[in-house]
């Protein structure tokens, strides 16, 4: 007579995912070296490639008779040959605020958003700052860069220079861009110490909202995330407020969010929390859409 005996279920193995590149845009002299030193650090503490762009180009002029054709020419000319200049300025400004990090560096004569949309492809993470008054040809509107890359941005904020990520807002609303967020922090969200999955609310969607957020923290804590729910109450105009108050409250520097957004021709026209954030962040902001 043959014997069976049952086998114990599988250990479940965790294994954490990672960022294995991370991409950012490089400008000449001190433009860029916050966002670029931020990077760098976060890449040592990754042990991920940095991998540096450089990338400036120029809005052409119309010509409409052949001898103001001719002047443009040179001019263009001109404007070529400084915006080389700048690209190895910005390449050796990269590698100077980098120090330390695994490095590679590429440039492009394109508008810096579309060199970094272009560039997606080898990479992980984006590492973007808030717009700047460099205008459109020299530096990266984050905007046309969350909404276009496909991979997630994390926005630098102008007060902090080292992400630590040990405390984690999730700012969790059921939707498509929200999801998405989620599963690109992955990497800094199993490294955590503490996840808040946090939705805010009006009070008559808190009983919804717990199943959801309940459902969201057991599932991370099944990719080995020590992941907790919260539901609290807003307006919706006081969201930025809400989620902020509560990431100051645990001693958060990072927070997780979708971006929503849609194209109003060549702008882009944003939600209250996403326009916010892409201003203004309170801490370091994971985005995607």
């Amino acid at each position: 007579m043959t014997q069976t005996t049952e086998r114990p279920a599988a250990e479940v193995v965790v294994r954490p995912s990672a960022y294995a590149t991370l991409l950012v845009h490089a400008e000449p002299a001190t433009y860029s070296t916050h966002r670029v030193q931020v990077a760098a650090r976060l890449a040592r503490d990754l042990d991920a490639t940095l991998l540096g762009l450089g990338a400036e180009t120029f809005d052409p002029i119309p010509t409409p008779d052949p001898f103001t054709g001719y002047a443009a020419g040179e001019w263009v000319a001109l404007v070529q040959a400084q915006i080389g200049k700048d690209l190895q300025a910005a390449e050796a400004a990269f590698h100077r605020d980098a120090a330390g990090a695994k490095v590679e560096w590429r440039s492009l004569q394109e508008y810096p958003h579309r060199a970094l949309v272009r560039t997606a492809h080898a990479a992980d993470l984006i590492v973007a700052s808030p717009r700047s008054s460099l205008g459109v040809t020299r530096a990266a509107d984050p905007a046309d860069v969350v909404m276009s890359a496909g991979r997630p941005v994390l926005m630098v904020p102008a007060g902090l220079t080292h992400l630590h990520a040990m405390t984690v807002v999730v700012a969790w609303k059921d939707t498509r861009e929200c999801r998405r967020a989620l599963a690109d922090a992955l990497p800094f969200l199993q490294r955590a110490d503490n996840v808040i999955v946090h939705a805010i609310c009006a009070r008559d969607e808190t009983d919804t909202l717990k199943l959801e957020t309940d459902d969201v923290a057991a599932n991370l804590k099944r990719h080995g995330v020590d992941a907790r729910a919260l539901v609290t109450h807003a307006d919706p105009e006081a969201v930025v407020a809400e989620l902020t108050r509560v990431a100051q409250l645990n001693g958060a520097d990072l927070i997780v969010t979708g971006a929503y957004g849609h194209s109003r021709l060549h702008e882009w026209a944003f939600g209250g929390v996403t326009d916010a954030f892409m201003r203004d962040p309170p801490c370091f902001v994971l985005m995607s859409h």
